[in-house]
């Protein structure tokens, strides 16, 4: 059975944060708040975690997931990123953004693209997210709470606890996150690909 944790969207209690961090970083996978949509987290170096997202969301090897960082230092060392890619990406973040970027030998084979060697990255501008990650000191791996069959994502904390009671060890409910995900960004050759039009502005990369 999940955990739930009830956290003030713009100021968590700290003893909660320290509670979700320390499942994290007990094998834990959890749901926790973004700026974009709840999303499944885990420790970067959880491989049940990863393959109980993929069950979940029935996922297939070519997934990209999502490296949830703090800031655009921590970023950075899970992807090669160039000056022009500097300039845009650092300026769209944090924000509504998944950048699509090759990966750094930091990031686990298991978590790259298999053919393209690349991952998804972004920073959240959501204060809960925000919060776990500066706790935790390291990226979540993530992929967005969107599950087969739903039209819609979940917006609501105890409807999420519910539905995943037996699926993930805790549900972090910091309010409603929205409907829209993320405006995802492949940034993986010379030129940025727009892939997915969401809450992030797409005009700065078109």
């Amino acid at each position: 059975m999940a955990r739930y944790f009830d956290v003030h969207p713009e100021n968590p209690a700290a003893r909660a944060v320290g509670q979700v961090v320390g499942l994290i970083r007990d094998g834990g996978l959890i749901v926790y708040p973004t700026d974009s949509l709840y999303a499944f987290g885990c420790r970067l170096g959880n491989v049940e975690g990863v393959e109980r997202i993929r069950r979940a969301r029935q996922l297939d090897d070519r997934h990209h997931f999502t490296l949830v960082c703090r800031d655009f230092s921590q970023l950075g060392q899970f992807v090669q990123i160039n000056n022009a890619r500097f300039r845009a990406v650092r300026a769209a973040t944090p924000g509504s953004y998944t950048f699509i970027l090759p990966a750094t030998r930091e990031v686990p084979r298991r978590l790259q693209h298999p053919r393209k060697r690349t991952v998804g990255v972004r920073i959240p501008d959501h204060v809960v997210a925000q919060a776990l990650l500066a706790e935790l000191g390291e990226p979540l791996v993530s992929s967005s709470l969107l599950l087969p069959g739903d039209e819609e994502p979940m917006t609501q904390g105890w409807e999420i606890k519910e539905r995943l009671d037996h699926t993930v060890d805790a549900v972090v409910d910091g309010g409603d996150c929205g409907t829209v995900p993320t405006t995802v960004v492949d940034w993986s050759d010379d030129e940025p690909v727009i892939l997915r039009h969401g809450a992030g502005d797409p005009s700065r990369f078109e």
